[in-house]
Parts: C-alpha cells; structure tokens; sequence
C-alpha cells in the first residue's frame, strides 16, 4: 500500500493532550467535531490546512501521555495517511493500529514541513519526493498490515473472528 501527501512537522514528545486537546472533553461524544481540532495545542493551523492523506512527521516519543483512543482516532478521522516519528509511546502505538491508523518509527530529521512524502508500508520504505531522498522505516509485522488494511482491530476481528491475525 502506498501512502502519498505532505509532511507536517512536529517536535519530540508531542503528548495526548496535544494532539487532542483537555479543553474538548465535551466533544468526546462527537469524534468527527473533536476531529477539527486535532493537534490544534501543537499548530492551530494544522486541522485547517492538512489535506486528506497528508501525514504527522514528528520527533521522539510521540503520542506520550493518557492511554485515551481519542488522540489516535482523531488524527485518522482527520485525513492523516499516516504518523512517522523517530519513537512512539507504547500504548498510543497500540491504540493507533487498533484504530486503523499506520505508524512508521523512522529517522524524520531530513524531512521537513511541507515535502512530498510517499510511505510503501508493507516495505517501510518513505521517500521524499521534494528533497529526492529515501529512507527505511522498521517495516510493520503482517499481523499489523493486515489490521490496518481491515480498518483496525474490531473490523478486523468483524471479518475474520477472534485471533486471526495473518
């Protein structure tokens, strides 16, 4: 599967509460309103400019905080193809594929703000379109590539039953 947008650029340690701010609790209810305000404590103006397919370019452990869905929910409802950071927090890494949303743990330093991005997940190969460089990312197991192409793990689990990862 071959992944195609533009990189936004965040730093390291990009919390929970960053991606989905405290202050929406009350949209917790409502996904795809709490969606328009993803990553809005990081940069207001990424829920507003990011186009469907784009991709979260960031720093070492992203996603770090509470063990909420909502922050990986939200970021795939948003549009975003894909996040790719140098590390993620463990539980968010989980909650993300268990939603449908693909991570990719790579070196991001070359990558910056607005380049061309293709991501191939079943190799883990990402190459920059816009600086004209590939780099490898760790490759996701087949039982993750095969959650993510059913949706995430309850459609996953809908479709094949219980335990029928490969």
């Amino acid at each position: 599967m071959i992944l195609k947008g533009k990189a936004w650029k965040f730093g390291d340690s990009i919390s929970t509460d960053l991606i989905c701010p405290g202050r929406y609790f009350h949209l917790r209810s409502n996904l795809p309103e709490l969606a328009k305000h993803v990553l809005e404590d990081a940069d207001q103006e990424f829920a507003l400019k990011m186009t469907r397919g784009d991709f979260v370019v960031a720093g070492n452990n992203f996603g770090l905080g509470s063990s909420r869905e909502h922050a990986p929910t939200i970021i795939k409802l948003a549009g975003v193809s894909a996040v790719l950071a140098k590390s993620f927090a463990r539980i968010f890494y989980r909650n993300a594929i268990n939603v449908g949303l693909p991570l990719l743990e790579c070196d991001t330093d070359n990558i910056e703000q607005g380049d061309e991005i293709w991501v191939d997940l079943g190799t883990g190969i990402i190459e920059n379109k816009t600086k004209n460089f590939k780099l490898s990312a760790h490759p996701l197991p087949r039982a993750m590539l095969n959650i993510l192409n059913d949706g995430g793990l309850l459609s996953h689990i809908k479709k094949h039953g219980d335990f029928k990862l490969d």
